[in-house]
């Protein structure tokens, strides 16, 4: 019994020590996060991120042995995030649709997480940059996906066929991408949720679909 009970209080142990390792990862993601949507991935220094949550550099480094290192794990987070939302929204084009307005809506509530992507999508355009192949690839399966809930109202009848899959999505990537741009400008002057919803609303009734 008391091998039983030495066993489970080290287990316990463990838990709380990866519960606590888990939450400071979070906290370091995040003041991450701050730091790339004021400096850029390039300019922000590893040491600045380490004081903003009160650590040493090496204690930083204890979770994240490089910047790239960090910078992939904010990428990998966003990756669960964005499997969520294909998941939730793709079962049809007016579901999805609606849905993109939805993201939106929550985006409004996190201008530095959105600021932060925006530059390092950016940034992700020059040589070399660790997250361009982040974006290359996240930017090919969003057309995917979009496009594929296109192709699925086509063959269903639901709109007419002659409509171009990859191009309408094509269009509403460039247009979410431009009002994104407009709002971070000036959050104060510019509803990117508005904008949104404006243009959703003229493309479902352009399709004959029922918003």
């Amino acid at each position: 019994m008391a091998e039983l009970s030495e066993q489970k209080t080290g287990e316990e142990k463990r838990r709380r020590r990866s519960s606590k390792g888990e939450t400071r990862r979070v906290e370091i993601m995040t003041a991450a996060m701050r730091r790339f949507a004021e400096d850029g991935y390039q300019n922000a220094a590893i040491g600045d991120i380490a004081r903003d949550v009160g650590l040493s550099l090496p204690g930083l480094l204890h979770h994240f042995p490089t910047k790239v290192d960090l910078l992939l794990a904010i990428l990998a987070q966003r990756d669960l995030e964005s499997a969520d939302f294909i998941e939730h929204y793709r079962s049809d084009l007016s579901a999805l649709l609606n849905g993109m307005v939805a993201i939106f809506r929550r985006n409004a509530e996190m201008i530095e997480v959105v600021r932060a992507f925006a530059i390092l999508n950016a940034e992700s355009l020059m040589k070399d940059h660790p997250a361009k192949p982040w974006f290359l690839a996240r930017a090919t399966q969003m057309q995917n996906d979009i496009a594929a809930t296109f192709h699925r109202a086509i063959a269903d009848g639901t709109i007419d066929a002659r409509i171009d899959s990859r191009a309408m999505a094509a269009e509403l990537i460039s247009v979410m991408d431009g009002l994104q741009m407009l709002w971070l400008r000036d959050p104060t002057r510019f509803d990117m949720v508005a904008g949104l919803e404006a243009y959703v609303g003229r493309l479902l009734a352009s399709l004959s679909l029922e918003g």
